[in-house]
């Protein structure tokens, strides 16, 4: 009977004392969750009585009050999250993401970001995630590219070819930083997606390689030439220019990058790895500088890799000036504290 008293505060307090019990009259609940918004967000956000199909049926039919609400509950599971994530709104997937309960698999972290990765607060709750997947970053990343892109664009300040290539180089340099913070199947899920996006390219597994991401570069490969990373690892390891053109040929990579593979492949193997940040930085210049020397010289390199290796030689460079002069502050830093004591 009070289920159908005309005044909303009735059935409001009804709502506040069934939220959090699990002992409440399942029928009761059920009419409550599905009554107008001031009524059911208490039972929506709270009632352990509700299953997972019931949650599913009102976020595919709710307004964003309830979406939102659902978004908060403790415990969600996956199949709500999928379901937000689907047809919820911006303001639903704000909270979706900021629930530290809530179950979301990749696909619905990769659906958000398609549907509102163009809303900078959706980025900025998702990039501050420690265990965000690397192919769900790269996404963001992207999205961000395309945003900036569009707004210098619309504003006139750069030719939208222009503002293209810009983009394209500042998210190919973010795809470099997450996959170095990438390891085992979650670079292997960033190669998978970044190879679904068409950004699986020569330049950027040149870039890898340059920038001493052998890992990328392995799993990179691997994917292309449909190849265990392992048995990829011990071609390239092989210091042979038969092997290393085969796997590249397998891989669909074009000929005239074959010597800038190998020529960087050479360094890596004389110098082997870094131990600080500073000697990495030194030694993607080195590697750079080789690899533009000897393709400068060599007439069957073209143009477009010749832009390329300029661009990174130019990347290279201003990045070991940084890392000396921030050397030079710390060791002047070290020094007054040493007159100081």
């Amino acid at each position: 009977m009070l289920l159908d008293d005309p005044s909303p505060l009735v059935r409001q307090a009804m709502a506040e004392v069934f939220a959090h019990s699990a002992q409440a009259p399942a029928a009761i609940v059920q009419a409550l969750s599905l009554d107008q918004p001031t009524v059911a967000l208490p039972i929506l956000e709270h009632s352990p009585l509700l299953i997972d199909a019931d949650l599913v049926d009102i976020v595919a039919t709710g307004d964003c009050e309830t979406q939102c609400a659902i978004a908060r509950r403790a415990r969600l599971p996956a199949s709500v999250c999928a379901a937000i994530a689907e047809v919820g709104s911006a303001a639903a997937a704000l909270e979706l993401i900021e629930n530290a309960y809530a179950e979301l698999p990749p696909f619905s972290w990769d659906r958000i970001v398609e549907r509102h990765g163009h809303l900078a607060a959706i980025r900025e709750s998702m990039l501050v995630l420690q265990d965000l997947p690397a192919a769900t970053r790269a996404a963001l990343v992207a999205k961000l590219s395309e945003t900036l892109a569009q707004f210098v664009v619309a504003l006139n300040w750069l030719s939208a070819d222009r503002a293209g290539r810009v983009a394209i180089e500042a998210r190919d340099r973010s795809t470099m930083h997450i996959a170095a913070r990438s390891r085992g199947e979650d670079m292997r899920g960033l190669v998978r997606h970044l190879r679904a996006t068409s950004q699986l390219t020569a330049g950027l597994i040149l870039r890898a390689l340059l920038s001493g991401n052998l890992e990328l570069f392995n799993a990179a490969l691997a994917e292309l030439a449909d190849l265990p990373q392992a048995r990829v690892s011990a071609l390239l390891h092989d210091r042979g220019s038969a092997s290393l053109h085969a796997l590249l040929r397998r891989a669909g990579l074009p000929e005239i990058t074959f010597a800038a593979f190998g020529i960087a492949l050479e360094v890596c193997h004389e110098n082997g790895f870094a131990d600080t940040a500073g000697d990495a930085v030194r030694l993607r210049r080195k590697m750079v500088e080789r690899v533009l020397t000897h393709c400068a010289t060599d007439r069957g390199a073209t143009e477009p890799l010749l832009i390329l290796l300029r661009r990174f030689a130019t990347e290279s460079a201003r990045e070991e000036a940084r890392v000396f002069c921030d050397e030079l502050l710390s060791e002047d830093t070290i020094t007054q504290d040493l007159i100081a004591a």
